[in-house]
């Protein structure tokens, strides 16, 4: 047996033709995957999940069309999800508003 690289093994046969199995033979999606990481699904979900909820409580005051996320719920989702890592964010200081601020050019 070969390994030929991660969830990927080749089997040489007595007539020297070979066969590469994924996964173990297993459902390859789930035992090799290599998508993105659950801390990435879990905000995948909640954007849908919140999207949904703001749809339901806003039936009928939106048009027909594309309308995107509210900030306001991108934001409650961050801000959980930094919460949920234990994480704070802090404020910028006054003065490090007007730095920020003084810039008109470059960086």
């Amino acid at each position: 047996v070969k390994q030929v690289r991660n969830f990927t093994q080749q089997y040489m046969l007595t007539s020297g033709k070979s066969v590469i199995v994924l996964g173990e033979g297993r459902l390859v999606n789930l035992a090799a995957a290599e998508g993105h990481p659950s801390a990435v699904m879990d905000m995948s979900f909640a954007n849908q999940a919140l999207a949904c909820e703001y749809l339901v409580k806003n039936k009928g005051s939106l048009e027909p069309g594309l309308h995107s996320i509210p900030e306001a719920v991108d934001k409650e989702i961050a801000r959980l999800k930094l919460v949920a890592m234990g994480i704070e964010v802090d404020s910028l200081t006054p003065e490090q508003e007007i730095y920020i601020n003084s810039w008109t050019v470059g960086t």
